[in-house]
């Protein structure tokens, strides 16, 4: 079940991407909900994910926390 939440905030931080603010809150919310080995892999998905968005790039403040 869990791996499905790391799917599902994946999915969900993708249809926000249009938003940086709305994105940064997703993000937030993410990282409090996954286990700490999830956050992990989303931090790695999430470097990847914005390499061509560089309005999105603060969002990696949280990922510093």
């Amino acid at each position: 079940m869990s791996k499905s939440m790391l799917e599902y905030s994946k999915t969900v931080l993708k249809k926000v991407s249009f938003d940086t603010l709305l994105f940064c809150k997703e993000l937030k919310k993410a990282l409090q909900t996954l286990l700490p080995e999830e956050v992990e892999e989303l931090k790695v998905w999430l470097e990847s994910f914005i390499t061509d968005k560089p309005e999105l790039k603060q969002s990696l403040v949280y990922l510093k926390v």
